[in-house]
């Protein structure tokens, strides 16, 4: 499920009461031990070591450090071929709706422009899918990203394909960490 709205379209994160730029990285999250700290009661809305082992979770952290930005789950869907993002959160010191502000702002789609990227890796041309949290969130999508309303695994149930993911890609600056946590 994907809870937010894309709050702008930036290159990389933007501090909100700076308006600093940092730039990010990305760094896949392999150990359950690790990911038992981001759980609903830490703010992180689902407990993200519960994901299966087919489920991959990719960390958006600030360069050089393991300050986690956001999560998202994704799993290969070779049937759709595309890439279908379980879960995306930005971290509880981003979530306007739980704290009031947020400390960055471009974190949603940086989570997105990754799953695009990891759907690109696996030869699927960007193409992914997703069920958004509500209608408002879904038409957002569609409004933001072109998302297409597909309503086969759910009523917010969305596509992005490969022409609409490209533009979204172009947009998102991170580099790829060989790290793993």
């Amino acid at each position: 499920m994907i809870p937010f709205f894309i709050d702008g379209l930036t290159p990389c994160l933007k501090n909100v009461l700076t308006g600093d730029i940092v730039e990010t990285e990305v760094i896949r999250v392999k150990r359950k031990s690790f990911l038992s700290k981001f759980n609903e009661r830490t703010g992180w809305y689902v407990d993200w070591s519960k994901f299966d082992k087919e489920t991959e979770i990719y960390a958006l952290v600030l360069r050089g450090t393991v300050d986690i930005q956001g999560l998202i789950a994704l799993t290969d869907d070779e049937e759709s071929n595309a890439v279908y993002m379980n879960w995306a959160c930005t971290s509880p010191e981003n979530n306007i709706w739980r704290n009031g502000s947020k400390v960055y702002e471009g974190v949603g789609g940086h989570l997105f422009a990754i799953a695009i990227n990891i759907s690109e890796q696996r030869g699927h041309g960007g193409c992914v899918h997703a069920i958004a949290m509500d209608k408002d969130i879904l038409q957002h999508y569609v409004e933001v990203f072109d998302a297409i309303v597909v309503g086969i695994m759910h009523p917010y149930h969305f596509v992005i394909e490969e022409e609409s993911a490209k533009k979204i890609k172009e947009v998102y600056k991170y580099e790829w960490s060989d790290e793993e946590l």
